[in-house]
Order: structure tokens, then C-alpha cells, then sequence
């Protein structure tokens, strides 16, 4: 299997193109200061990871940037600190200033010339836009939690995404799905049966950051420690 087997990108956004870890901890630093016990990024990330996911599976319809609020205050009751509904409701309309990685744009430009690309995010459509400006390449299609109703790991953001690739005459076999986490991507990847490549953004960390742990880990096809990496691979097939 090579990557110019695929016509087709389709990727995770937060945490592959978008550094939302980096934005998160930012972002949180409203309440984390004010946290007793210190907590290091991880500790901060996991407990993220963890109300997020949960609130993602009882609200399922709830758009990201009204979600996160909730959130918050989920994590400012589980560290003891008191926060205003205002507070909560600054942290949903965060992930607009959340930065992208420094290799995502030019490595999309590049990718953009041999590709489809495609997004498929848990976010909403209002915050993706915002992303989308710093990331500088026009998708071919956008897929949000907010369009489908429901979010990453669950099956039906997977089934909208390729029932709409198939109208663009692209088919489950022409696809690369391309994501850092395991849990929101990787593993609903296997169960639909796509090629799937890993963005291992975190290789020099250990565990899973903002994503929960998937429990055994999902097969991939291809790993690569950046969207640089991924471009460069690309540059040296087409090379040969």
C-alpha cells in the first residue's frame, strides 16, 4: 500500500491540523490558576477529555461551542473552584483562537495538488470556519458534528461522511483517513474498513492527551509524526 493508492484525505481536525491541546490549556488558564492542588497538562487534558466525552454522548446534538461550557464547569466542580456561567460560556467561544500546528498549512497546500481533502470534526460549523482561515486551503467537504447530530467515535458521523463522499464520486477505497486520535477516528476507521494514517502528534509524550483512551489499540496503515512528514513521504513516492 502506498499513499497514491488514494484519491481522497479525510481528516480529523483538532489535535491533527489544529494544536487544540495547546489552545485547550491556554484557554483553561482562567480556571487552572486557581486550582489548590497542581495539576500538570496532562492531568488538565485527561480530565478534559473525559467530561468532553461524556457530555458528547448525553448531548449528542448540542454544537461543540455550546457543549464546552457545560465543560467547563464540570471540571471548575471536580477542582473546587466556583466560575460564573459567563466564564463557561468564554471558554465554548475559545476554539477560535486555538492555533494550528506550524507545518498544517503547507503541508495542505501541498496535499491539495494530488487530493480531495475533506473534514470530518467534532465541531461545530461556526468554529471550524474560524479554523479553517488559518489553515488556508479551501476543502472539498466539511463534515461537522453539527450537520450530523452526533459525535466522533459514533458511527453515524462515518456513515454521513462517506454517503457524502459518494455523491463526489469517491468511494470507501479511495480514502486515507487521517487523524491523530485512536479514539475518535482510528478505531471507527477499522470498523468501517478504511486505510487509515496516524498523526502521531503526541510520540514524544505518554498517553492519550485530550482523547480518551480507545482500550485496544486500532489498526493503521501509515504513521507519521507530522503533516510534514506526511507531505514529505508523499513528494518521495511520486519522486521514484
Amino acid at each position: 500500500m502506498q499513499l497514491t493508492d488514494f484519491k481522497a484525505l479525510t481528516f480529523d481536525c483538532y489535535g491533527t491540523l489544529i494544536d487544540w491541546e495547546s489552545g485547550m490549556i491556554s484557554a483553561l488558564e482562567p480556571l487552572t490558576s486557581r486550582v489548590r492542588d497542581n495539576l500538570s497538562r496532562d492531568d488538565i487534558l485527561q480530565a478534559h477529555a473525559r467530561h468532553e466525552s461524556g457530555q458528547q454522548a448525553q448531548t449528542p446534538a448540542k454544537r461543540y461551542s455550546d457543549l464546552l461550557p457545560t465543560v467547563y464547569r464540570r471540571l471548575a466542580e471536580e477542582w473546587g473552584v466556583e466560575v460564573t456561567w459567563e466564564e463557561c460560556k468564554s471558554y465554548g467561544r475559545s476554539v477560535k483562537d486555538w492555533p494550528a500546528f506550524p507545518d498544517s498549512a503547507d503541508a495542505l497546500a501541498y496535499l491539495k495538488q494530488h487530493y480531495k481533502l475533506v473534514i470530518l470534526s467534532n465541531v461545530d460549523n461556526e468554529s471550524f470556519a474560524a479554523s479553517n482561515a488559518r489553515l488556508g486551503v479551501a476543502f472539498d467537504a466539511i463534515y461537522t458534528a453539527e450537520d450530523v447530530g452526533s459525535y466522533k467515535p459514533a458511527d453515524a458521523n462515518f456513515e454521513y461522511m462517506l454517503n457524502g463522499l459518494e455523491g463526489l464520486g469517491i468511494a470507501p477505497g479511495d480514502v486515507l483517513h487521517t487523524a491523530e486520535s485512536m479514539f475518535h477516528d482510528h478505531a471507527p476507521a477499522n470498523r468501517f474498513k478504511l486505510a487509515s494514517c496516524w498523526i502521531y502528534r503526541r510520540y514524544a509524550e505518554e498517553g492519550f492527551g485530550a482523547t480518551m483512551n480507545p482500550g485496544d489499540m486500532p489498526h493503521y496503515n501509515f504513521r507519521f509524526d507530522s503533516m510534514a512528514d506526511l507531505a514529505e513521504a508523499h513528494r518521495r513516492e511520486v519522486s521514484r
